[in-house]
């Protein structure tokens, strides 16, 4: 039988195998501070440490894993926040940095200032209020966004420095960071992934000359540069725009090209709405923005099959690439079977996939490879069963299965 599920203060799982039932449960308290007895007996997750250094600030653990009511920031999150992939420029993040970078240069001889250690401690109004995201937007949820408190979070986008960067007079800037989202669990998935954000600001004679109005002239130039990107790091693919909506720019577009026969998603842009230029002192100005998931496209470009290996510190994934060389493809080193559980248990209006895939990853962390539904009843009750099936592999070595039931009984 499933057993009682809460959110409120503590979960109760039922864990059923596959092939056979075990009729034991595991208790983890719904706290982002909570220790964990499972971690003492580990080797895979080393220990967290407790002050770091960012841009030259420096961040202790508790001013972002707080005893707070609204926190919901767990350790292995934290423990992220001073890796700064896109700043090592043998990794394929940051090789493919440098390479846009490359591109904004030639292209627009240095005239864009790049930023790419700025704290990702952000304000709620940095967050979303200075891009207009409304204030019932889903985004905001404590399902999607990590609060360190009621008025501070991890940046959800490389976003929310645009505002300051106005402020403060650039009018062409990059911004590259690592950005946190409360997620599900896949290949493509993960609460931490790097962004670039592109800002471009036009002055009234710029468009006046060209005879378009300034909509349509900042529409115009952002489609030329961006299409000469893709082609930068594709190749000459075909492409296509797709209208679309942000709150924060319109009119809005995707950016899709077409790469080994299937269309890809490669970014998402469009020219600023008019009230964010209003509010950071440029009222006559028009200008274009654009974001883009540096994952999605190194996955692409590298032959990197599993979000999971960005963070992987094994020789075999790191000494595959070298600094300037885009698009080396990766080498799979070994491919280590899975180890499937199925976990079953009844669920209440305050369920959310995002949270039971928190506690897992609290649990298991990168050794999770997937959590997908596979099966959901209501009883005549009125009662919901939702039945998950866990995927468990590591990139380095096997698993087995005894090790994997130890991770899922606490004591």
């Amino acid at each position: 039988m499933a057993k009682a599920f809460s959110l409120a203060h503590y979960t109760l799982f039922s864990i059923r195998r596959r092939n056979a039932f075990n009729h034991c449960t595991f208790s983890v308290p719904f706290s982002s501070s909570s220790a964990l007895s499972t971690t003492d007996k580990r080797n895979w997750r080393g220990p967290v440490v407790s002050v770091l250094e960012l841009g030259g600030i420096k961040i202790a653990k508790d001013d972002v894993v707080r005893d707070d009511p609204t926190n919901n920031v767990p350790d292995t999150i934290f423990s992220k926040l001073g890796m700064q992939l896109h700043r090592r420029n043998q990794h394929p993040l940051g090789i493919l940095k440098n390479e846009i970078y490359e591109y904004f240069d030639s292209n627009f001889s240095s005239k864009f200032d790049k930023f790419d250690d700025l704290c990702p401690l952000v304000s709620v109004k940095q967050n979303f209020d200075d891009v207009l995201v409304p204030a019932d937007h889903v985004s905001r949820s404590y399902n999607d966004t990590y609060y360190v408190d009621s008025q501070t979070v991890l940046r959800c986008h490389t976003s929310a420095h645009q505002a300051e960067l106005l402020r403060k007079g650039h009018s062409h800037f990059l911004v590259t960071g690592d950005v946190y989202r409360r997620d599900s669990i896949d290949s493509t998935h993960y609460p931490v992934f790097h962004q670039m954000e592109g800002f471009r600001v036009f002055s009234p004679d710029e468009w006046e000359a060209s005879g378009s109005d300034a909509t349509s002239f900042a529409a115009e130039d952002l489609k030329k540069c961006l299409e000469g990107l893709a082609r930068h790091l594709f190749g000459a693919v075909e492409m296509r725009w797709i209208d679309t909506y942000f709150p924060f720019t319109n009119p809005s577009f995707e950016l899709e090209i077409y790469f080994k026969e299937k269309w890809l998603e490669v970014l998402g842009c469009g020219v600023t709405e008019q009230e964010i230029l209003r509010r950071n002192g440029r009222p006559d100005n028009v200008a274009w923005a654009f974001g883009l998931g540096l994952e999605r496209l190194a996955m692409v470009l590298f032959d990197i099959p599993d979000i999971r290996l960005f963070w992987s510190t094994d020789e075999r994934f790191i000494s595959q690439f070298r600094s300037g060389q885009l698009g080396v493809k990766f080498k799979p080193f070994s491919k280590y079977p899975p180890c499937y559980k199925d976990m079953s248990f009844w669920i209440n209006e305050s369920f959310t996939e995002n949270n039971l895939c928190e506690l897992i990853r609290g649990v298991a962390g990168d050794l999770v490879e997937e959590v997908s539904l596979i099966d959901n009843f209501t009883n005549k009750k009125g009662m919901t069963s939702h039945c998950y099936r866990i995927t468990y592999r590591s990139m380095e070595r096997s698993l087995t299965d005894e090790e994997i039931n130890d991770l899922q009984v606490l004591h």
